[in-house]
């Protein structure tokens, strides 16, 4: 623990009470719940060590991929005492997993399920979320069918229902409200100080930020809003920066706009306008920034060499970025029902970001309003509310229900409907609905969850997923296909329809398209004022004509832009898109493409299968189908290196000497020898 946590001297309040409770010696399952930034992790691993310390294996599972990074690079440090980190239990004694990673564990290998004594659910709050929770609320069921043996400690923010929770998990509660960083928790007023407008609020505390040599982030409600504020501020604060901190900005600056030439390619309007914000101090951050830039601004962040980050509510997940001062100007945001207040629950994560344990003494979080009615009302909500009753959202996810039926025919845990009701009961949606049912003295909930069953039933024997036979239910290949993957029911549906749609002749742009609207293809967004006509006309020289563009339309257009070996710059200036997440939409519209092959094969489609493996090869690399040899063929080359080489020599390179593939820029001496091998090898 000193090794890892060099830092702690001793256990803060709310560690020692958890302690106390002899969390980690009892055998029995823990909620605990204490504040943001008191050290839940630190508990965590205190009952991970124990456990490694007896032989046994643990996982730790958390809800995001940046989580999952940010906490194996926290253990891997076990390593120097003999334990293997890493994120499979198949290979480590301490695994960090995603959700739906352990979710499949749970399904597909029962026997290394058997192997783990201690799951460890980091964010156990997220329980309640429309995407997540169901994954975990599921896979949480399933261990307690499968391996009672596996002990589980839920690692959470404050919940209004724990008991609840804590029923149905069969655990003990622990929880504190002590927080090392005392908060502060204001609504301040913009009529109060002679103005209507909430930007002018946020410049007054960033003053006051740069006098206190401290930090702030700003949540909004959109990406353009993160922009345009973090614009205004930059400007306004701009003559106020002391000279010793423009050096460094100035240099963070230049490696924001570093990460685009890295790639070989020209930064896009956006970074550009980061670079201009951060070299007054000030970051945006939000999805449409290159991977490697929204490290940049954390890892800087963290450092205390920013003033300011300004950022959409999704940063109250993932990566810890305490600050001193939080600002949320914006308490709604854009859901698929319109724009919605936030929940009470969301603005006590974004206020939990403020007080940097280490670094301040207090931390400050302000609402903003405009008006002093509005103002009076945000704080009664929720400065004064009440965080509002988690409750499970298994069977409000059409999606979820249908996954976890295939997942428990699949599996061979469900022969029949009684089989599934029986496990849907067990979950938690199941125990809420049972507890709300007895409650009223109704009691028919069994009846309210056999009805959401049989119609997702009903819908996976109509598209072929799931067959009756003389033993019972069973997945047709399709079906098993769905399950071993991660992509939603309706993506599998709505490619299958497509693949039995398709006609004579294979169209590129149109299977682009088709993916594009996918749920699990992530959107290439379009700006404010998006070029509609160059989106169209793109579409359209590949036979997709279509009357609205939206965001899809943009996705398809992009990664159509993409393998004819356009570049991000190139693609963001001509369509208005975020080209700069580009690549990573590829990459995942790559292993769709691969996704859909698998599905036309287990169709017997297979006419097409040729040219599909070609253009899943064709979005992963970015290029034309002459360059798909060299790219794959020749490690690291890259996309721009071999359209040089073709364009000086041509399609064939067997029998250029190396001294002429050096002359061609980028083309070292190890490249050139990889060339002359790869068509030796060839040959």
């Amino acid at each position: 623990m000193k090794e890892c946590y060099p830092f702690i001297e001793e256990y803060n309040p709310a560690q020692q009470a958890v302690i106390d409770s002899d969390y980690i010696e009892k055998k029995d399952n823990f909620i605990i719940s204490i504040p943001t930034a008191s050290g839940k992790t630190v508990l965590g691993v205190l009952a991970m060590l124990k456990v490694l310390l007896s032989g046994g294996k643990v996982v730790y599972a958390v809800p995001l991929i940046s989580l999952q990074n940010e906490k194996y690079k926290e253990f891997k440090i076990f390593e120097q005492y003999g334990y293997k980190v890493g994120k499979h239990p198949s290979s480590s004694d301490i695994s960090v997993m995603v959700f739906e990673s352990f979710d499949a564990l749970t399904r597909f290998s029962l026997n290394t399920l058997h192997e783990i004594d201690l799951v460890i659910i980091d964010e156990f709050h997220m329980i309640g979320d429309y995407s997540r929770g169901p994954t975990i609320e599921c896979a949480i069921t399933r261990i307690k069918e499968q391996n009672k043996g596996i002990r589980i400690i839920a690692l959470s923010a404050t919940l209004q229902n724990m008991d609840e929770m804590a029923h149905w998990l069969e655990a003990e509660v622990v929880t504190h409200d002590y927080r090392p960083v005392p908060l502060h928790k204001e609504v301040l007023c913009a009529e109060e100080f002679g103005t209507k407008d909430k930007n002018n609020l946020v410049y007054k505390i960033l003053n006051d930020t740069l006098n206190d040599s401290s930090q702030m982030l700003t949540f909004v409600s959109t990406r353009r809003f993160t922009e345009s504020l973090a614009q205004n501020m930059s400007k306004k604060i701009a003559r106020y920066i002391p000279d010793g901190k423009r050096e460094i900005f100035k240099n963070i600056a230049e490696e924001i706009l570093d990460v685009p030439r890295r790639r070989n390619t020209l930064p896009t309007e956006v970074c550009y306008k980061l670079a201009e914000c951060i070299e007054n101090g000030i970051a945006f951050h939000h999805a449409g920034l290159f991977d490697r830039q929204k490290e940049i601004i954390e890892e800087e962040f963290v450092k205390g060499n920013l003033l300011m980050i300004t950022a959409t509510p999704s940063l109250m997940y993932g990566v810890n970025l305490p600050s001193k001062n939080v600002v949320i100007r914006d308490y709604n945001r854009w859901t698929d029902q319109g724009q919605t207040n936030i929940p009470v629950f969301d603005y006590e994560q974004m206020s939990g970001r403020a007080g940097r344990p280490g670094f301040d003494t207090e931390g400050y979080s302000y609402l903003l309003a405009k008006t002093y009615d509005e103002a009076f009302n945000l704080e009664e909500f929720y400065v004064h509310g009440e965080i509002e009753v988690t409750n499970s959202k298994l069977i409000d996810n059409d999606d979820a229900v249908l996954k976890q039926i295939i997942t428990q025919v699949s599996s061979g845990f469900a022969k029949d409907i009684e089989d599934l009701i029986e496990f849907f009961n067990k979950t938690f949606y199941g125990f809420q609905i049972s507890h709300t049912y007895n409650t009223m003295s109704f009691g028919f909930s069994d009846e309210s969850i056999k009805y959401e069953i049989s119609s997702a039933l009903e819908y996976l024997i109509q598209n072929g997923i799931i067959r009756l036979t003389p033993s019972g239910l069973q997945t047709t290949p399709f079906g098993t296909l769905i399950s071993k993957n991660n992509y939603a029911v309706k993506t599998a549906v709505k490619l299958k329809d497509y693949s039995n749609m398709m006609g004579d002749e294979f169209n590129i742009g149109s299977l682009i398209y088709e993916i594009s609207k996918t749920y699990d293809m992530p959107k290439i967004n379009t700006k404010f004022k998006a070029n509609k006509d160059n989106i169209k006309e793109v579409l359209s020289r590949h036979d997709v004509y279509v009357s609205f563009v939206q965001n899809s339309e943009a996705t398809a257009a992009s990664l159509i832009e993409w393998i004819n070996e356009h570049k991000e710059f190139e693609i963001e200036n001509y369509l208005k898109v975020y080209a700069a997440s580009t690549r990573r939409a590829s990459y995942e519209a790559s292993n769709l493409v691969k996704y859909y092959y698998d599905i036309c094969e287990v169709l017997g489609n297979y006419k097409f299968l040729n040219e599909i493996d070609k253009l899943s090869s064709r979005l992963y690399y970015g290029v034309k189908e002459e360059l798909i040899p060299l790219v794959i063929g020749i490690k690291r080359l890259g996309r721009q290196r071999a359209r040089s080489l073709v364009d000086a020599f041509g399609n064939n390179l067997s029998n250029v000497p190396a001294k002429e593939l050096v002359k061609v820029e980028g083309i070292g001496e190890t490249t050139a020898n990889n060339i002359i091998e790869f068509y030796k090898n060839k040959n």
